[in-house]
């Protein structure tokens, strides 16, 4: 390519990967040349180096990579490890927690044994499932910083600015990613096992727990710690085992999940006036904004609904989950204490767990896990667990709000089932075997005024 054929946004991006690439060094007649602004190098130099990744072939897209390597270094930075004594205590008492549940559920154990897991180990383990959850806000926010960052610069630039989308857009990726490893790191330090914040983070038919974590937890609550393990590792295991039984389950939570995160916007006000007063020698604003979830407005009708419906699935698992435990551990003396102060820690979060929430806009905390319980416990007791169990089959089985606002209806059918009674038709059977069966539906039905077609046409019957 000639001089000649170079564009001022070809200019601008051999500046830009200049000034942030492998070994670039700052040229204040170049940036003065193309901004016509008096810009102090020094000032820069901070921004500079901490960019130097996110130039090194940027492609637009979110060095997740970097995310993953920031969670490590948190992870890893007490150098703990498990100990022998510590995998075998934890191997037991994973042993004789799948005896219990056994007993208690119809749902098959696990196809590999449980596992001890190191902070560093829960993060590698983890990380394929919070980039797929947070993408779509990682890709939001980034898309409304170039916006930002566009509407703020001189008017002659915004032109060369919007040419260079793809490198602008690998800096709020960069920031988004450094952050959401930051966070997912210090998530580790708080994690007892696989299924602790809810959604499924380990892969389908896994059950961990984290040993560096289980004796934070069992602080000031002066509880045996072999009962705790007992406990824990049985609620671990019911967790795996119903997300191995119904395979449908982990696509089921992680594509709600999605779709609620793909429907976040940001606050683009928020943005560009903290781009109006950035201070390059500052950056921990923007950080601080992202964290905070300062950069998340209100959410819309539409996006409290979707966030209704996750909430809703999350809490019919982990009451299912919560059951199945209480009734498997309900030798174990302190099983209720155990089983309290769960459910307080689910309902509050620890730090890292709410930052996580403000990061991506989402609480992964079900509220109604109290009610989701009593229906589960109200469906044992009237058709015993292998029917309770059976719900878990099909995804249009799964209990829905208005279940756990009131069992009855369902606890109904399960019991009309049971007798070999067939379930009440309604329109969307009749509409499904027509359907099926190949017949015309503008044969028998009229979209104008919605009444059945008449059996005779003008010209006599009409072949069926």
């Amino acid at each position: 390519m000639t001089d000649e054929d170079r564009s001022p946004e070809d200019d601008f991006q051999d500046l830009l990967r200049q000034l942030f690439g492998a070994g670039g060094q700052i040229d204040p007649e170049q940036i003065q040349k193309l901004t016509g602004m008096n810009i102090d190098p020094t000032m820069l130099a901070g921004l500079m180096q901490q960019m130097q990744g996110a130039f090194a072939g940027a492609d637009g897209g979110i060095p997740w990579d970097s995310a993953r390597t920031a969670a490590l270094h948190i992870a890893n930075q007490d150098g703990l490890s498990v100990t022998s004594g510590q995998r075998a205590d934890l191997d037991q008492a994973f042993a004789l927690a799948d005896l219990w549940l056994s007993g208690v559920t119809s749902i098959s154990a696990l196809a590999q044994p449980a596992r001890s897991l190191t902070r560093g180990d829960w993060v590698e383990q983890t990380m394929p499932v919070w980039q797929e959850a947070a993408e779509p806000v990682a890709t939001s926010i980034t898309d409304a910083l170039l916006d930002a960052l566009g509407q703020q610069a001189p008017e002659e630039m915004r032109g060369v600015v919007e040419g260079a989308g793809r490198i602008m857009r690998s800096v709020g990726g960069s920031l988004f990613a450094a952050q959401l490893g930051q966070v997912i790191g210090r998530l580790s330090k708080e994690v007892v096992s696989g299924g602790d914040v809810g959604i499924p983070l380990l892969p389908v038919g896994e059950a961990a727990i984290l040993p560096q974590n289980f004796a934070d937890f069992g602080q000031g609550l002066e509880v045996p710690e072999d009962q705790l393990a007992l406990y824990l590792a049985t609620r671990e295991l019911a967790h795996a085992r119903l997300f191995r039984h119904a395979k449908w389950l982990h696509l089921h939570v992680l594509s709600q999940l999605t779709d609620y995160a793909r429907g976040l916007e940001v606050d683009t006000s928020a943005l560009e006036s903290m781009a109006d007063r950035f201070d390059p020698e500052n950056p921990e604003e923007l950080r601080a904004a992202l964290e905070s979830g300062a950069l998340m407005p209100p959410r819309s009708e539409a996006q409290q609904a979707a966030l209704t419906r996750l909430e809703n699935v999350l809490a019919v698992i982990e009451g299912w989950v919560e059951v199945v435990t209480e009734e498997a551990t309900q030798r174990l003396p302190d099983a209720g204490r155990i089983a309290e102060a769960v459910r307080r820690r689910r309902a509050v979060g620890g730090p890292a767990e709410r930052a996580l929430g403000a990061l991506v806009g989402l609480e992964l905390r079900p509220r109604r896990l109290r009610e989701a319980g009593a229906m589960w416990r109200a469906i044992t007791a009237a058709v015993g667990a292998e029917a309770r169990d059976g719900l878990w089959d099909y995804p249009d089985l799964l209990p829905t709000p208005e279940d756990i606002d009131d069992p009855t209806a369902i606890i109904g059918r399960l019991q009309a089932a049971a007798r070999g009674e067939a379930a009440p038709r309604d329109e969307m059977d009749d509409a499904l075997e027509r359907l099926l069966s190949g017949e015309d539906f503008t044969d028998t039905d009229d979209p104008a005024d919605g009444s059945a077609g008449d059996a005779e046409g003008p010209e006599g019957p009409r072949p069926v």
